[in-house]
């Protein structure tokens, strides 16, 4: 591929302590990491879409619906440290990292990070956040974002932050897509985890922590991904609701 293309990377796990074989549990008759590539090929400023995984059944199911696969060590800490090990033979420019139990993922969202990276060349790191519910700024499974006036971040947290005081200061949750120049990704991936990394289990702030600035774009809203068979219950119903829309409307 050129060097100047964008590649958008998933990195899909078959282990999952909630959900065992997540990437491969069906939904709407599709295993659920087909959901999230097709809609990852809907977005524009992608010039490629590749599955990252340690396991063959992960790429047979990738294989056999048509998709791009590679595959990576099995002893990958985490998704970035699987799409770093992975971009080290590529020669792309930059790198989007979606998530790949995010089957209702909105390729609009994706295309505004993409997009964001090939307008701005110097820009090292991008990623995504929504207006965050009332009964959400609590709760810790929610990361938070608070950023500066000129849209980058100036920390992530599960504590709701900003501290609501008084009112006026903008309230986000993190949409976790990120983008990444592709150098920026391979420097945070050889980092040491850090203290705060550590602290909050949130590893944007390695970034931060590192003096790596992350803009941060508002979208109108965050998709739910799947995390426990709950979840993969709500997204079934949520995709089969969408497609009878969608079939009503042709």
């Amino acid at each position: 591929m050129s060097a100047d293309g964008i590649i958008g990377a998933i990195p899909a796990r078959y282990a999952s302590v909630r959900l065992p074989g997540k990437p491969l549990r069906l939904l709407a008759g599709k295993p659920l990491i087909e959901h999230v590539y097709r809609r990852c090929e809907e977005v524009p400023s992608l010039s490629r879409v590749v599955v990252l995984t340690d396991d063959e059944r992960v790429a047979e199911a990738v294989a056999g619906f048509g998709g791009d696969c590679e595959m990576t060590p099995a002893d990958c800490a985490s998704g970035t440290d699987r799409i770093a090990w992975a971009a080290r033979g590529w020669r792309a420019a930059a790198v989007v990292n979606i998530q790949g139990d995010e089957p209702l993922i909105d390729p609009r969202a994706v295309e505004a990070v993409a997009r964001y990276l090939l307008e701005h060349p110097a820009a090292e790191m991008v990623t995504l956040a929504a207006p965050i519910a009332d009964e959400d700024f609590t709760d810790p499974n929610v990361v938070k974002v608070v950023r500066d006036r000129r849209g980058r971040a100036l920390y992530f947290s599960r504590a709701g932050i900003p501290y609501p005081r008084r009112e006026g200061a903008e309230r986000l949750a993190h949409v976790g897509i990120y983008g990444y120049r592709r150098e920026t990704l391979l420097a945070l991936a050889a980092l040491e985890p850090s203290p705060l990394e550590r602290s909050e289990s949130l590893e944007q702030l390695r970034a931060l922590e590192n003096g790596i600035a992350i803009r941060v774009l508002e979208v109108a809203a965050s998709e739910p991904g799947v995390d426990t068979p709950e979840d993969l219950a709500r997204a079934e119903a949520l995709l089969r609701s969408s497609i009878t829309l969608e079939r009503s409307l042709t």
